[in-house]
């Protein structure tokens, strides 16, 4: 009944040919040491991509091909430790009845174990010939110290000083004797690790890293240079998914004293070109690529992923996006072709559902597969409650789709449609009527007008129209109210309060799409005072993923729920503490303030955003709003205000 959100085994995006590039350069550099950045926005397919790159390698016994996933060992406290030991570890899995490679494992792993001892004790065998103590050596012993002394006097054993002498006596024990500082030992690791990859007989290691973005910027700097300092040597080659952007920030996290920018590339930007040396984008979904995408879902889900239908249907769709910018998008000719003249009502229903939706959805989610995905998923679920709930009848999947699209990307707008159904006694407002009508009819008004008018008549004059209801008048002002009012089906003549009903079913702040039990209570969080703002800072900061995003547009969107803005609304602080920490919101944020009711805005709109906008550009724009609220005569407070403080930063 839904789609599988995981990995998926069919190829519906045509990413098969990314996948195959990607095998390709891998193979044509052998003995050469090689990263590959496989890159794109949360949900774009990367792990699918992976997986397809691991199957490509599947039967070649000279290359064995290893799975990491960084989110797994997420809180561990050594990430760089644990990345080298989970490959060793695979290495040896991978070839089990080896006795050379048991040897060189344990080889390997036994200076492991020598790098967590010297981290331990503060670094000392890497810095012993010195003589000198650096300052995290005299917090490791210092820390040692300290564990040990805590203990009351009267507790303090003689098994206690036995076990602090002999963590020492094993740390020199297990130092390696050729290499007493640093760069030595790094050497001397690189070696072993290859000579075990001499012992596995292969003739590549290929490493597939997932979901790195996923993972806290320590850990996603650890495993990063784990591989680049320990891991990177011939034969070798390491595949990474990870959006770029989020590794970005990552860096600048982790590295928060470097400079901003290096001439015309920021210092963030060259460490990661550093460590991966071959970026890979997949490119968001376009307008026909949404389409085809769709209806492959659906026919997929009502045909089965085996059926020789669906198979035809997704040959041609390959056929079609080898050119997109040439694709029509599965049209009905298409699929009448590739089902050989007969089409099942469960696919002619996703024909007309992607033919409606397409544009807004790929525009709503920037064409994003997952995001698309969960779209199709929630209506299918609410369309299947209905069933249960005994009127699935009255609820047709294009109308759904419809009402969703509201829900999902425009919320107010959908708040009031919601409202007045419920109002209305047939559940068909009059506002929407109107609507529907104002933004359809003058295209229809066009097409009489170039009709000609019979010989000796004269074409009539329309009256004036009638008045809209002050709803319908609201929405003209709103470019994308008046797209969708524009796609078919019309709603005018549909009771939809059975929408309403099935739609409403989570009252959740998060939209009904992506809602989380922890999300709602943070939102909750950062609606609240400024104390408690304050407070969920450390949650605030952990969001990963789209995560960020979800939480500001439901803040944004209860903020927006609001009558007056005279005085700050609750959630504003909430919206500045999303967006400080995780500045990739920032024109979010300046979007959010450009929807504000001119009118309606206090003094509080024009000071109360600190450093929310560090990007420079951000800034201006900014600016250019704040002067744009000195010179509008709507508002005499905001006026002022507005203008003082661009006189301040003028002087």
């Amino acid at each position: 009944m839904f789609l599988n959100d995981q990995e998926t085994a069919t190829d519906l995006l045509y990413y098969e040919a990314i996948a195959k590039t990607v095998v390709k350069l891998i193979r044509k550099t052998p003995e050469s040491p090689v990263t590959i950045g496989v890159h794109g926005d949360w949900g774009a397919g990367k792990s699918s991509v992976l997986k397809m790159l691991e199957g490509a390698f599947a039967k070649d016994d000279r290359v064995l091909c290893l799975w990491f996933n960084g989110w797994t060992f997420e809180g561990f406290e050594d990430a760089k430790t644990v990345v080298i030991e989970t490959i060793v570890d695979e290495l040896r899995r991978a070839r089990p009845n080896s006795t050379k490679v048991a040897d060189a494992a344990k080889k390997v792993l036994k200076r492991v174990d020598w790098l967590k001892l010297a981290r331990k004790a503060g670094g000392f065998a890497f810095t012993a010939t010195t003589g000198i103590l650096t300052l995290d050596q005299v917090k490791g012993l210092y820390d040692m110290a300290t564990a040990f002394i805590a203990k009351p006097q009267d507790h303090v054993s003689k098994d206690d000083v036995m076990e602090l002498a002999g963590k020492a006596g094993d740390f020199l024990k297990e130092a390696p004797r050729d290499t007493d500082n640093l760069p030595e030992h790094i050497h001397a690791f690189r070696k072993e690790f290859e000579e075990l990859l001499d012992a596995a007989d292969i003739d590549q290691l290929v490493v597939i890293v997932d979901d790195l973005d996923r993972c806290l910027p320590k850990t996603a700097i650890a495993t990063l240079e784990a591989i680049r300092l320990f891991l990177f040597v011939d034969r070798t080659a390491f595949v990474i998914g990870a959006d770029e952007l989020m590794i970005e920030y990552a860096v600048r996290e982790h590295f928060p004293d470097l400079p901003p920018s290096s001439g015309p590339v920021s210092y963030a930007r060259n460490y990661l070109e550093k460590l991966i040396q071959v970026p890979f984008r997949i490119p968001a979904l376009g307008l026909a690529e949404t389409r085809v995408y769709i209806t492959l879902l659906m026919a997929e889900n009502a045909l089965g992923s085996t059926d020789p239908g669906f198979l035809a249907l997704l040959e041609a769709a390959r056929e079609d996006m080898k050119r997109p910018w040439k694709s029509r998008g599965l049209d009905r000719k298409t699929v009448e072709t590739a089902l050989k003249g007969t089409v099942p009502p469960d696919v002619d229903q996703a024909l007309v559902i992607s033919a409606h939706v397409t544009k807004i959805l790929s525009e709503g989610t920037r064409g994003n597969p997952r995001q698309i995905k969960r779209f199709l998923n929630s209506m299918m679920l609410r369309h299947a409650i209905a069933d249960e709930r005994g009127f699935g009848a009255e609820v047709q999947r294009p109308v759904l789709a419809k009402i969703m699209l509201a829900e999902r990307f425009y919320p107010d707008f959908y708040e009031q449609l919601a409202r007045l159904a419920a109002n209305a006694p047939d559940g068909k407002p009059d506002a929407l009527a109107r609507f529907e009508a104002a933004v359809r009819e003058p295209a229809l008004q066009a097409d009489e007008d170039d009709k000609p008018a019979a010989r000796g008549s004269r074409k009539a004059t329309r009256p004036a129209p009638a008045p809209l209801p002050a709803e319908a008048d609201e929405w003209m002002k709103n470019e994308w109210a008046k797209t969708w009012a524009a796609i078919d089906p019309a709603l005018a003549d549909h009771d939809l309060r059975p929408y309403v009903f099935v739609t409403r079913d989570k009252r959740s702040s998060l939209g009904g799409l992506v809602a989380a039990s922890h999300l709602e209570d943070l939102v909750d969080k950062l609606m609240g005072p400024t104390l408690m703002v304050r407070g969920a800072s450390d949650q605030v900061g952990k969001l990963t993923g789209p995560e960020p995003e979800e939480v500001f547009e439901a803040i944004r969107g209860r903020v927006l729920q609001e009558d007056s803005f005279t005085s700050k609304p609750k959630g504003i602080d909430g919206l500045i503490k999303v967006v400080e920490l995780h500045p990739a919101l920032q024109r979010r944020l300046l979007d959010f303030l450009r929807e504000l009711p001119v009118p309606k805005i206090g003094a509080w709109a024009v000071s109360s955003w600190g450093t929310c906008f560090p990007d420079a550009a951000v800034s201006g724009e900014f600016q250019t709003l704040v002067q744009g609220w000195a010179e509008q005569t709507d508002n005499a407070t905001l006026q002022a205000t507005a203008k003082a403080v661009s006189q301040f930063r003028r002087n």
